[in-house]
């Protein structure tokens, strides 16, 4: 039993997978998350999901503050415990998905459950007054993958495309965490832009027409969008091909699409 499956036991803590809950135990995969996170002393990081604070206490190491934002109630007075008491420690219980995110500069660094990985990548770049420098997470392989894949896009792809260069770090297998998981992780590292490559106007722009393009992804964007008013001369005017189906469809074509198209 290593320490903290003797901590978690000790406190008589049984991990809730339903909510996520795999915690990491590897230590090379945890140096590799800090390592690409490159916290300073002179950052403010988020941690969404810290469970009783094993990234935590690193990076508190590293940075100016750290905000770790826990959902689970179990876990706020032992990861007070765990990170001893750290005056540079800021405790939220509540969802990471309600929280408003700093509006001073800073990085997200966390091991997030894998079912948040969407909806927190929209919080953070399209619902935040200010949107991170930088994004660690440690999340569900095949999701980094796409997130990573320009040839096969998904919106996600292009959501975080919009704002920052996406690489993946390394990969995680379930025998690094407490309990494994049942899928493959990948930390996935996000080099967030000092601002998205297009204004707010064909952002929303841009996710109106993809919501409607991939609901139908498997087939021709002109059928997606062929509904819409003027598609065939927009498509034209952005060199997109009508046969084309949306997932084939670069960031820099939506980007186009985007700024074409009026409501």
């Amino acid at each position: 039993m290593n320490t903290l499956q003797e901590f978690l036991h000790t406190n008589g803590i049984k991990l809730n997978t339903d909510l996520g809950q795999h915690f990491l135990s590897d230590e090379k995969v945890l140096s590799e998350i800090l390592e690409a996170a490159n916290v300073s002393k002179e950052d403010t990081v988020v941690e969404i999901g810290p469970g009783v604070g094993v990234l935590t206490k690193e990076l508190l190491e590293l940075a100016k503050n750290v905000t770790a934002i826990e959902l689970d109630a179990r876990f706020i007075r032992l990861l007070k415990i765990y990170t001893g008491n750290n005056p540079n420690l800021n405790v939220i219980q509540g969802n990471a998905l309600n929280v408003d995110l700093p509006k001073e500069p800073y990085k997200i660094v966390a091991n997030i459950p894998y079912h948040i990985t969407s909806p927190l990548l929209h919080h953070a770049f399209l619902e935040s007054e200010v949107y991170p420098k930088s994004m660690t997470l440690l999340i569900q392989r095949e999701v980094a993958e796409k997130i990573c894949n320009k040839k096969n896009a998904g919106i996600l792809t292009i959501l975080v495309n919009l704002f920052g260069t996406p690489r993946i770090v390394t990969h995680v297998a379930p025998k690094s965490f407490i309990p494994p998981p049942k899928v493959k992780s990948s930390v996935l590292h996000i080099d967030c832009f000092d601002k998205p490559l297009v204004d707010n106007e064909t952002i929303e722009n841009i996710f109106r027409l993809t919501k409607i393009a991939f609901s139908q992804k498997r087939k021709k964007i002109s059928n997606g969008l062929g509904k819409q008013p003027n598609a065939t001369e927009y498509l034209a005017k952005a060199g997109i091909d009508l046969d084309r189906r949306p997932d084939t469809i670069s960031t820099e074509e939506w980007i186009e699409l985007g700024k074409i198209w009026k409501n």
